[in-house]
């Protein structure tokens, strides 16, 4: 059993930074049960940070000790494990792109999986699922902005969309023009401004 342990130590230790693993990504180590009491021991030693049910991560080393992955590295290691579209919150994206002074009290992201919630240390980060069209360009300036939209709503789109036809490059705005099909109606409408004044 310490055999394993220390197999699974070190075949996490080799991923990157915020990279997640779950038991059944190390079935090629041992059994379900042996692989299952090894993660075990890990996290009560430290050595493996629960983030979620069934899943790990790495704690960071650094010359202050040992501190969960950024949470940026964990989603983006997620998305790319389940094959999960996730996009930052419409609130975080709207104070990214200056569109609002609060700052989000909760770390929130949008995914095309189930809803759920990650713990990395002290920190607490929900997943919630979110339909389609809001996932649309994620990972890009437009899709921040479009997420942003949404979360803004009808009344304040049309002051944020005047804003954002300043801050956004050509091809970003394109890019939401481009999206309309995609988006709901009232959405649709206000990008449709972008088409006739760009």
């Amino acid at each position: 059993m310490q055999k394993l342990t220390q197999a699974i130590l070190e075949h996490v230790a080799r991923l990157p930074e915020g990279a997640t693993v779950s038991a059944k990504a190390l079935l090629h180590l041992g059994s379900r049960a042996a692989v299952d009491q090894s993660l075990s021991r890990l996290v009560r030693r430290g050595q493996l940070i629960r983030a979620g049910r069934g899943l790990y991560v790495h704690p960071v080393e650094s010359r202050f000790g040992k501190r969960p992955p950024s949470v940026a590295h964990v989603v983006q290691a997620l998305a790319a494990s389940t094959d999960e579209v996730i996009a930052s919150h419409g609130a975080a994206a709207a104070n990214a792109l200056g569109l609002t002074t609060q700052v989000p009290v909760r770390e929130v992201y949008l995914t095309s999986g189930p809803s759920r919630r990650l713990k990395l240390g002290a920190k607490s980060v929900e997943l919630r699922h979110a339909p389609k069209w809001q996932l649309t360009l994620a990972g890009r300036p437009s899709g921040e902005a479009i997420r942003a939209l949404a979360w803004l709503g009808e009344a304040h789109a049309p002051a944020a969309l005047k804003t954002l036809s300043h801050r956004l490059s050509t091809e970003a705005l394109a890019e939401i023009v481009h999206a309309r099909p995609r988006l709901p109606t009232w959405l649709a409408q206000q990008v449709s401004g972008l088409a006739v004044n760009g």
